[in-house]
């Protein structure tokens, strides 16, 4: 009975495999802040150049 609870009081208190759970939430964390980022980066460049080419196929259509 006393091994049963010494093992279990070990078992509970043994925090190594917290610590590569915590690293796995921190890179899964960054890795949807780069998504994110790349996403709304991407939007804007795409209007950007949306905008430079209508610029450039009509440039009546620009303001100066």
């Amino acid at each position: 009975m006393n091994k049963a609870f010494l093992a279990t009081r070990k078992f509970l208190g043994d925090e190594e495999g917290v610590t590569a759970i915590e690293y796995g939430l921190i890179a899964a964390l960054i890795a949807v802040a780069v998504i994110a980022t790349v996403y709304l980066v991407g939007q804007e460049l795409d209007s950007v150049f949306k905008k430079i080419k209508t610029c450039l196929t009509t440039p009546a259509s620009c303001g100066s």
